[in-house]
């Protein structure tokens, strides 16, 4: 207990302190909880009128600082108190802009800021909703307020605050450069409150802030209001991860985790070849981990619920959630079934039955009354929303998600499952990051509800928990920039500020902050080697004669010997593309390597195409796809023919079989005469190396006893040079890059006619400053050029999906599309395309993303008013019909293209009516009741 004394000081203290910071008094006591320091500390900065960059870990409560802001907006001008006399005069309107990367997030944020201060002082601007647009609070993604900005909207008036939550996006490849472009491009008068997870290099970001925005906090958190505890399922068995708080702070496993896995990974080695059959020769027995509802059981039973399981597989949640209803899996009371039923029902009343059923709806809702579900960008977005609410009411207990649920939604958890530390980010299989392990854990534990959270990794022999250790100690990642400059921001730029201005933006930008640092060690690297360089140079001296030209000479002879052996190969090639480009349906072939290889018949020559002859063909076991030079070490020989069917169904299972008989009946050889390895030519000896193999023999170093160990101290010295001579290209390249780049986009610009040769933005560069998307210009060209023109709504929907749809995996086959007009657009727009990227190649650009035709089928007859199963089955996706999700998430992109058409200047009349028809079309259905992103 503290003393009388130690009281009436403290009283003294915090009256001090409500004299001086008078807002964060008020706002205190409004909040029925007491501020932690961090946040105390960054709402003070805030109340003095510096800007402030808050990094705390996920849960931390940054968004406190955030809510100041609005509350000092709200309040009004302190140095402009009313009179006393004149009580109607309100106080000096001030604004503030919330900002957050995704709609869902900014929903969430407008619906809590209306619960405080009412829905007359909260507006909320989305690509998908606009409430309230001139209200003193406005929430809104920051695509949205980087378009204001541009556009010098009337909006920004009185703003006097802008709150950049989870600003740590500025490191997303895709999207992360609208951060920057808004900061650089807010008025000085703004003060910026940015909230961030912690990173490693907090002050090398606020130092950059304070640049370009003035005086700017910094206040660092480290500390979990809700403590976290490690650990680590094996089996059946679960172990903390650390003995305590001081084995975690030095990486050190628990002892008894190290043993135990690695006894069970001797066992397992240990049982290497015993398996016969199929699995015969692989590595041990197959481990086989704890099984889906196992693991939510066994939380169930140690009170470890609510749980968030991250799969990094949308079907692996899918298929999650009907693995715990086959075991029998009940998590919920007769009380809590009847509430969640009554909440899914009164969300989905404007859903069509058919389209119910289509979606999966009756066993979606069987997981959630059990307390199941999944969570990923896959499902219908209302069913997401639905999910989300269920969760934070308690209701739904477990939820196998992929990582996009760590992206800032309010869904924490008691407890976080890790059931891999490998996912795949679109292109490989990466491991995850400490930011990323971090994100996910940081989930776990509900303040104000849980004492602790708990993170579980569930082991397998690949997840050495050392590895785990350091993910789980290492609490902060370096925020590196993504910034690039675009066709539509350099317009942009040219046409608010001009040219030169406009460089020097650029140059002020966090990614040229962090290149030119990170230049300083570049050339103190440069330097060390250059003396590291002189050294190895001296060792190799040789006193028989010139060491450096006799190992030239040796340099020269490697060199002749690699370039020999690449045009081998190349030739080779040459051959196998040949033989490919001469094949025929009814063609048998022998496919020599790969996992394809053996006896096949040629289905689809597949000539005539752009790039390399790709063959569709059916080997003997069945598989029918399309192969490439690169299956063919020698090259394709026709063995026999065999008929094939005139309409033959390649994906049809029973004709495949009969085919693939007739393959094998043919009684050839399925691996030929010869097996592995390719023919060696034998070639005469090349002239140019006997040559250099006499010099060197007749060289008087070549007598040297020590000629090797001077040899090994050259190769160090030759290796050291060319990679100082990298190190200085980066150097350059780095100096400037980006006004660079920009010079290039803007010589670009000017000769398609965007830019006038005085550096004037034209009419067809103000209409290229109005288009949001990834292919900016590519858009532009297609109405330059009149390339959607006379296209009726459901076609003008199709041919514009293809310059904003990505498919999330490669696809061999080109997707078909809708005869005639929809065709004849796509056609020139891939023509388009090739010609601004043949320009893009000349100038050293980042190409503009090929058009993809994945899109084009499903809205073109979501357009045109067909069912939406039907729309989905004709989807062009590797695993089947295209998720739900997806469809809405694509057909929203189509909408907004479709939107910026309608109210572009460089349309005409006939395109900007056909564009409002195509939205009205598109708008329907799921996209219709479809309320947040």
């Amino acid at each position: 207990m503290s003393s009388p004394a130690e009281r009436y000081a403290a009283a003294r203290r915090k009256a001090a302190q409500a004299a001086q910071f008078p807002a964060l008094d008020e706002f205190a006591l409004e909040l029925g909880f007491d501020l932690d320091d961090f946040q105390r500390e960054a709402c003070q900065s805030l109340e003095r009128g510096s800007g402030v960059l808050v990094c705390a870990p996920t849960g931390a409560g940054k968004t406190v600082v955030g809510e100041f802001a609005v509350h000092l907006a709200l309040r009004g001008r302190p140095d402009d108190p009313v009179p006393a006399a004149d009580a109607t005069t309100p106080p000096a309107r001030r604004k503030c802009f919330y900002t957050t990367p995704i709609k869902a997030l900014s929903n969430q944020k407008y619906h809590d800021l209306v619960a405080r201060y009412g829905a007359e002082q909260v507006g909320l601007l989305t690509g998908d909703n606009a409430i309230n647009g001139d209200a003193p609070v406005v929430v809104m993604t920051t695509e949205v307020l980087r378009n204001m900005l541009y556009a010098g909207s009337s909006t920004l008036q009185g703003l006097a605050y802008v709150v950049m939550d989870e600003v740590h996006y500025l490191a997303d490849r895709f999207r992360g450069g609208v951060w920057e472009e808004v900061i650089i491009h807010l008025p000085a008068s703004v003060t910026l409150v940015s909230l961030s997870a912690t990173v490693s290099n907090a002050e090398e970001f606020a130092d950059w802030l304070v640049t370009v925005r003035g005086e700017t906090a910094v206040v660092v958190s480290e500390h979990r209001p809700v403590p976290l505890w490690q650990h680590m399922l094996v089996g059946k068995r679960m172990f903390d991860l650390f003995h305590d708080a001081d084995a975690a702070r030095k990486h050190d496993v628990h002892p008894e985790l190290l043993r135990y896995t690695r006894e069970t990974a001797r066992r397992l080695e240990l049982g290497e070849g015993r398996s016969a059959g199929p699995g015969a020769g692989r590595r041990g027995p197959r481990w086989r981990g704890p099984l889906r509802p196992d693991i939510v059981d066994r939380l169930d039973r140690e009170g470890l619920l609510p749980a968030i399981l991250f799969i990094f597989s949308r079907a692996g949640c899918a298929a999650a959630v009907q693995q715990c209803l086959a075991a029998g899996l009940r998590l919920t009371s007769a009380e809590e079934r009847a509430e969640i039923r009554r909440v899914v029902e009164s969300r989905v009343t404007a859903i069509p039955g058919e389209d119910l059923s289509v979606l999966g709806y009756w066993e979606w809702l069987d997981g959630l009354e059990r307390g199941l579900a999944a969570h990923h960008a896959g499902m219908l977005p209302v069913f997401k929303e639905i999910v989300e609410e269920l969760f934070v009411r308690g209701l739904v207990k477990a939820v196998f998600a992929t990582e996009t649920l760590a992206l800032g939604i309010n869904m924490p958890a008691r407890c976080v499952v890790l059931e891999r530390l490998v996912k795949y980010n679109g292109e490989a299989h990466v491991d995850l990051t400490p930011g990323e392990y971090t994100q996910l854990t940081g989930r776990a534990g509900r303040r104000g509800i849980d004492v602790e959270g708990h993170a579980v990794v569930v082991w397998s022999p690949e997840t050495d928990p050392r590895q785990v250790a350091g993910l789980a100690s290492t609490r902060t990642y370096p925020l590196r920039s993504s910034f690039r400059p675009s066709y539509n921001m350099a317009v942009n730029l040219v046409g608010t500020v001009g040219a030169e201005p406009a460089r020097a933006l650029l140059e002020s930008s966090f990614a040229q902050f962090q290149a030119d640092r990170s230049v300083v060690g570049l050339a103190r690297q440069v330097q060390r080697n250059t003396e590291t360089i002189e050294a190895y140079g001296a060792e190799a001296a040789c006193h028989h004669g010139d060491f450096d030209e006799y190992f030239a000479l040796r340099v020269a002879i490697a060199d002749r010997e690699k370039a020999i052996a690449r045009q081998g190969q190349t030739q080779r090639k040459a051959a196998a593309v040949a033989s490919l480009e001469r094949l025929r349906v009814g063609d048998v072939i022998r496919v020599p390597s790969g996992r394809r290889a053996g006896l096949a018949v040629v289905l689809d020559p597949a000539t005539g195409g752009f790039g390399e002859p790709r063959p569709l063909v059916l080997t003997q076991d069945r598989w029918a796809g399309r192969v490439s030079p690169g299956d063919f070490t020698t090259p394709a020989e026709v063995l026999a023919r065999i008929r094939v069917p005139k309409h033959f169904n390649h994906r049809s299972p029973g004709a495949r079989r009969d085919l693939a008989a007739e393959v094998s009946g043919t009684g050839l050889d399925r691996h030929g005469g010869r097996r592995g390895g390719r023919s060696r030519q034998v070639t005469g000896e090349d002239h140019q190396i006997t040559q250099l193999r006499t010099e060197l023999r007749h060289h008087p170093c070549h007598a040297c006893p020590e000629r090797e160990e001077h040899a090994r101290w050259a190769e160090r010295r030759r290796r050291l040079e060319r990679d100082t001579e990298e190190l200085r290209e980066r150097v350059s390249g780095r100096t400037g890059s980006l006004a660079r780049t920009f010079d290039r986009i803007v010589a670009l610009l000017t000769e398609r006619g965007y830019l006038a040769r005085d550096g004037a933005v034209t009419d067809a560069g103000r209409m290229l400053g109005r288009i949001w998307t990834e292919a900016d210009l590519l858009v532009a060209e297609c109405l330059r050029r009149g390339v959607w023109n006379g296209l009726s709504p459901a076609e003008l929907a199709a041919a514009v999906s293809v310059v904003v749809f990505e498919a999330r995996r490669d696809v061999d086959e080109r997707a078909s599309l809708p005869r005639g007009p929809v065709a004849d657009a796509v056609d020139e727009t891939l023509k388009l395309w090739g010609e601004i990227e043949a320009d893009e190649a000349a100038r050293g650009l980042t190409a503009t993303r090929e058009p993809d035709l994945g899109f084009a089928w499903p809205v073109y007859r979501w357009a045109r008013g067909e069912a939406l199963a039907k729309v989905l089955g004709s989807g062009h996706e590797i695993d089947g019909e295209m998720p739900a999700g997806d469809f809405v998430r694509w057909a929203r992109q189509v909408v907004d293209l479709l939107g910026q058409i309608a109210d572009s200047g460089g349309a005409t009349t006939e395109l900007r009516s056909t564009a409002r028809q195509a939205i009205a079309a598109v708008n329907r259905g799921v996209l219709a009741y479809h309320t947040s992103a």
